[in-house]
């Protein structure tokens, strides 16, 4: 289905998703008018149903608009819209190893983002001076103070929704770091993790690295001083609208290479563990996931979101052709990833 440009969409700086999803648009030449603070209302645009950035603004089946949210279905929908210059590529191998980097970007590394964020005292301190001034930057200065307080204690009220606590913090902090080291490997040899052009994956680490790498202090000053390649990767990939990109640009599915093979690994050390024991809590209905990742003790609440990336990934792999599916296999033997499928 085709969709009218400019497309609409509203977001903040501070947002992972925002930042993907603007990235993704100036790549693949997609126009856009990027709302901010009360501008949606103001247009009489609706309401989403979860209050989630970005919110595109899109025609359904009917032409009336919606309000659409996330980020990953969102990238297919535009992919089926818009053909130039795909973020998804054709072969279903590199494809699903890129849905899957994608999801891990999403929805592991985001929990670094949000634990050095609200965790941390100069993160704090900066995220709640800067964040609720980007919504109105001419409210009164005691108004600002105020808004910032409320939402920094709104937010540290929420980490357990990411699972960020004092339990799991050397978890998360141990594996931004060895991310950032693979991450750093990989970008010696390639400058994209699919390949000499990005895939939605790309754009899914770029997102929740804008934050970690340029925002939050804490966290930049690790990326600095590990791997400062990808922070320069970060300032590359916010417009890559020059970039002139070919099909043979795409890494292919019989020259994988073992930096590649690392974040895979990554993959199933950490994010792996963290959706089964999700999963099997969601399924007992329990109150608490509690499980060993990375040979320390992991607890939080259950997260229904990531029982459906689990879903989504499993669908994804059992409609793989058969042949397809025993390279994605052989690609991940080894990494844990495995467990995804067999557990």
């Amino acid at each position: 289905m085709s969709l009218p440009t400019p497309l609409l969409l509203r977001g903040a700086p501070g947002s992972p998703y925002t930042r993907k999803m603007l990235a993704v648009l100036r790549y693949r030449h997609i126009p856009y008018e990027f709302l901010q603070g009360d501008a949606p209302e103001k247009r009489g645009l609706p309401r989403p149903k979860v209050q989630l950035l970005p919110t595109f603004y899109l025609p359904n089946e009917r032409g009336e608009v919606e309000a659409v949210v996330d980020s990953t279905p969102l990238i297919r929908r535009f992919e089926a819209a818009f053909p130039q210059r795909r973020v998804v590529p054709a072969d279903p191998v590199v494809e699903f190893l890129d849905y899957l980097l994608e999801d891990f970007g999403d929805e592991w590394l985001t929990k670094a983002m949000f634990h050095y964020r609200w965790y941390y005292k100069p993160d704090i301190e900066r995220a709640a001076a800067i964040l609720p001034r980007w919504r109105d930057l001419t409210a009164p200065e005691a108004e600002a103070l105020k808004m910032g307080e409320i939402f920094a204690e709104r937010q540290i009220s929420r980490l357990y929704v990411v699972g960020s606590n004092d339990t799991t913090a050397p978890v998360i902090e141990a594996s931004y770091k060895r991310i950032l080291d693979a991450f750093k490997a990989h970008l010696e040899q390639r400058p994209f993790l699919m390949g000499r052009r990005p895939g939605a994956s790309d754009f899914g680490f770029y997102g929740q690295l804008t934050q970690l790498t340029h925002f939050d202090p804490t966290p930049m000053e690790v990326t600095l001083a590990r791997a400062p390649r990808v922070f320069a990767w970060v300032d590359v990939v916010e417009d890559l609208s020059g970039l002139d990109p070919a099909e043979s640009d795409w890494m292919a599915r019989d020259d994988i290479p073992g930096t590649l093979r690392a974040l895979l690994a990554e993959v199933g050390r950490v994010y792996v563990p963290a959706l089964l024991a999700n999963a099997a809590a969601l399924a007992s209905g329990s109150a608490e996931v509690r499980t060993e990742i990375d040979g320390q003790v992991w607890v939080q609440q259950p997260f229904p979101y990531q029982g459906k990336c689990l879903q989504w990934l499993r669908e994804k792999y059992a409609a793989l052709r058969a042949a397809d599916r025993a390279d994605v296999d052989r690609i991940l033997a080894g990494t844990g990833c495995e467990r995804l499928f067999t557990a």
